[in-house]
């Protein structure tokens, strides 16, 4: 149905929570705030992550920075391999290549990171192109990662918009393909809160990989 697929990582490929909610739980500790419910810090799953400390904690630029660089330290070492696939995801990966498709990663997460846990599953093969945000921050607009991998896939600009998908579990990733141009298919067993890929009107909403394959692989 689509040539090419990019797929958002956390939450749509694999279940991070473990690891961002400890690494940023570890991150906290070190401001001196103490959480000790990581289901309070799921929001964190998904968007830039310098957003989601100041958004959610009220952190000033410095603390942000601070935060980020202690959320890195665990996270690199020990948070990116507290990490599992969905079900049946390595299976269709596996298949969209036997059929041809060009498959991406579009990622908000350091792009350092989103190497390391492709490699860590061993599904690295599996992608054409990886693009994930800056260690300064840069890049990290699901927006601009859609447009880089656009750039590196078409460097001539001629763009097949109805052959391309964004495939992702939050509104950024809905958003971000539809400002885009591209089609969108909002996965509904990541993260996002109960009603935001309707509210971000996902062309498609599936409920397991079972239902993204049919669509992926009619």
């Amino acid at each position: 149905m689509f040539s090419y697929i990019l797929f958002d990582l956390d939450g749509t490929v694999s279940d991070p929570k473990i690891g961002i909610t400890r690494s940023v739980q570890y991150a906290l500790r070190a401001l001196g705030i103490e959480e000790t419910d990581l289901n309070r810090l799921e929001p964190f799953i998904g968007p830039p992550l310098r957003d989601s400390f100041r958004e959610y904690y009220g952190l000033d630029e410095e603390q942000t920075e601070f935060a980020v660089s202690k959320y890195l330290e665990r996270s690199l070492e020990k948070g990116i391999y507290e990490n599992v696939l969905y079900p049946g995801m390595k299976e269709l990966l596996a298949g969209l290549k036997a059929m041809g498709c060009h498959l991406a990663i579009a990622s908000s997460k350091l792009e350092l990171s989103v190497k390391k846990i492709l490699q860590y599953f061993s599904i690295g093969d599996s992608f054409e192109v990886v693009v994930g945000s800056e260690a300064d921050g840069t890049r990290s607009r699901k927006e601009e990662i859609i447009e880089e991998i656009l750039q590196r896939f078409f460097p001539d600009g001629n763009i097949p918009y109805d052959d391309i998908v964004m495939v992702g579990d939050r509104k950024f990733d809905i958003i971000g393909g539809r400002e885009m141009g591209i089609h969108q298919i909002g996965v509904a067993y990541g993260y996002a809160p109960e009603g935001e890929l309707e509210a971000a009107e996902a062309e498609y909403i599936v409920h397991s990989v079972e239902e993204l394959e049919k669509i992926l692989l009619p």
